[in-house]
């Protein structure tokens, strides 16, 4: 009986191993050997049209339309839905599909964390040929599916938003009021994630516990994307709750930035900045379907960002030497008589400070000007700053050469002589 034991004791857990992966290894090979033969119906599907099955089908999709730039912000999806819970596999061929009803470990473990939806949305690549799914529904109840090939306004959003949030990067990262948001905001959004970091930092370095950290933090992620897909139903169903986690989740994140204050420090100004073209350019990725589109947008991007003053520099210098090149004398514009008059007076001025400047320097001898002049009492005074022109000087330079003297009417009167002799050559005898 003891002996007995003992051998019962010493057979079980290796025999148990072996037993069972002899199972799976016989299970995996009649399941394998049973499906080579058999290949289910494929059905085919067309934008636009409306298909409502029941029971486990198999789809494919064609894409027979070449992708170009016209189809940048342009979206392929199967869209299906039904009452009930559903599972669905996506492949990118007809011998993928055949091959996910032959058992395998891999599958097994796959279909085990793929998760049951009664809607969901399959993304078509615009450079895919062909792309397969099956579809296995937890019952008989009839489900729908509809292809669709349209315009995606969301993609373009994506797409604006990365080229303001690259454009206007720099202005945002010195903004107060883009501090606060964003920081309320990640707050909202990365909460769990924030609250682990802390807890990494205040832990010691060398403790067990960082298992828990790297464990939490997948959790945190995974908890983003739930939240993320489910989002319609906690607004709808749970309001209250996601109210009061945006009230005090938010006010915690402002009383921290608060507590912090926006940025001050250049550098610090300059990688927020950096930080924000980088999102950006990631965003423009992200709204073009078409990656050679987003690559040439991206690439011009930068080029126009970095290369704005050398640009500005070259049209500067292009401008000069187009001048110099293509130089065509500019017509000049006459003046009038208001502004022939004060350029006048004002050139006057300037040339008489410049002359009494010359006659105060050294460089002037005054008994040599003393000798040549007849009044030299006048030339004195003028040198101290009095007026070079007599009153009655003045009154006769008005009276013959202002407005109405007389050299005005002769010129006046000699122009329409001249305007007459012109004339009269060009009449007919009588």
């Amino acid at each position: 009986m003891a002996g007995c034991m003992k051998m019962t004791n010493g057979f079980s857990p290796s025999s148990t191993k072996l037993i069972v992966f002899m199972v799976l290894l016989t299970c995996s090979f009649q399941s394998s050997h049973q499906n080579t033969g058999n290949k289910y119906p494929i059905m085919d599907l067309q934008d636009g049209e409306t298909y409502i099955l029941s029971g486990s089908n198999r789809f494919c999709y064609k894409n027979s339309v070449v992708p170009t730039w016209r189809q940048t912000w342009t979206r392929i999806q199967v869209k299906v839905w039904s009452s009930n819970v559903f599972k669905v596999d996506t492949v990118e061929g007809e011998e993928e599909l055949q091959e996910l009803d032959r058992f395998s470990f891999w599958g097994w473990f796959q279909s085990m964390l793929r998760e049951r939806r009664n809607e969901t949305t399959i993304n078509i690549s615009l450079f895919s040929k062909k792309t397969c799914f099956k579809i296995d529904p937890a019952d008989k109840t009839p489900y729908t599916i509809k292809p669709l090939r349209k315009f995606d306004i969301y993609l373009f959003l994506v797409f604006l938003a990365g080229v303001l949030l690259f454009i206007f990067a720099d202005s945002l990262s010195r903004s107060q009021a883009f501090f606060y948001s964003a920081g309320m905001s990640t707050g909202m959004i990365a909460s769990l994630i924030i609250l682990f970091f802390i807890l990494a930092r205040l832990l010691p370095k060398k403790s067990p516990f960082y298992v828990l950290i790297v464990g939490g933090w997948s959790f945190s992620v995974y908890a983003i994307q739930l939240v993320c897909r489910n989002i319609n139903i906690i607004l709808r169903e749970h309001w209250h709750v996601a109210l009061g986690y945006v009230v005090v989740v938010g006010f915690v994140s402002f009383a921290v930035c608060y507590r912090y204050g926006p940025l001050s420090d250049e550098k610090s100004i300059n990688i927020l900045s950096w930080t924000l073209q980088l999102f950006g350019l990631l965003l423009v990725y992200l709204g073009i379907q078409i990656q050679q589109v987003a690559f040439a947008i991206i690439v011009a991007a930068l080029f126009s960002k970095n290369l704005e003053y050398p640009v500005l520099l070259l049209v500067a210098a292009w401008r000069k030497i187009r001048r110099h090149v293509y130089w065509k004398p500019e017509p000049r514009r006459l003046l009038t008589e208001e502004e022939y008059q004060k350029e006048g007076e004002e050139e006057t001025r300037r040339a008489l400070e410049e002359l009494r400047k010359y006659c105060n320097s050294p460089e002037f001898s005054p008994w040599k000007a003393v000798s040549r002049l007849q009044s030299p009492k006048r030339f004195a005074d003028f040198v101290e700053g009095s007026p070079h022109l007599m009153p009655n000087e003045v009154s006769v330079h008005v009276q013959e050469y202002g407005f109405g003297g007389s050299f005005f009417e002769d010129e006046f009167f000699d122009t329409d002589d001249e305007e007459e002799d012109d004339i009269k050559p060009m009449m007919k005898p009588e």
